[in-house]
């Protein structure tokens, strides 16, 4: 599945996207506030494209120029996440290379993926959090309509070896209906 935008392409990662992959997640500032850890090879990067990004619903971000990625977004489906166990609800993750910060890239990829979600794969709500200190995470989630639900203390960020505390947030269909 290949999703459009004004400027950008949502497609499925290939193996053969592992230096572009590696080029933007070997920065410290992408990975860790996110819960995982930097890349440090871009064989490391291969591996994550065929165990972790081949997912279902996980694209990467490419700008149409040049259709290289340059970020990810994904829906994550039941058995994918902790925030739910229903099949007509899921969980969005993203993140974006250094170099497009503040572009608005995000913003424009996540509201293609929550029509996906919402219009074509038939979810009533669609979870989204961040770690504390994630300022252009949440800042993300505030513009795409998101609503604060909870805060957790300590939660496991096993592969960091850490404790956090998260920002849990929703928007349901009918949220996102009103914002269309």
């Amino acid at each position: 599945m290949t999703l459009t935008t004004d400027r950008l392409i949502l497609r499925p990662w290939e193996e053969s996207d592992a230096d572009d992959l590696f080029r933007y997640v070997k920065d410290p500032d992408i990975g860790p506030p996110a819960g995982w850890p930097a890349h440090k090879t871009v064989e490391e990067s291969r591996n994550i494209i065929k165990t972790v990004l081949s997912d279902r619903e996980t694209y990467a971000v490419c700008l149409k120029s040049d259709n290289r990625p340059i970020g990810a977004i994904a829906l994550k489906l039941k058995g994918k996440t902790d925030f739910t166990d229903r099949d007509d609800e899921c969980e969005l993750g993203y993140w974006v290379g250094k170099p497009f910060w503040g572009q608005g890239i995000i913003p424009e990829a996540g509201r293609e993926i929550l029509r996906r979600a919402f219009e074509n794969l038939g979810m009533c709500r669609v979870w989204c959090a961040y770690y504390e200190g994630n300022s252009k995470s949440k800042r993300v989630q505030e513009k795409l309509g998101f609503k604060y639900q909870w805060t957790s203390y300590d939660v496991d960020v096993p592969l960091l070896g850490e404790k956090r505390t998260g920002y849990v947030n929703a928007i349901t269909r009918d949220e996102w209906m009103k914002l269309r």
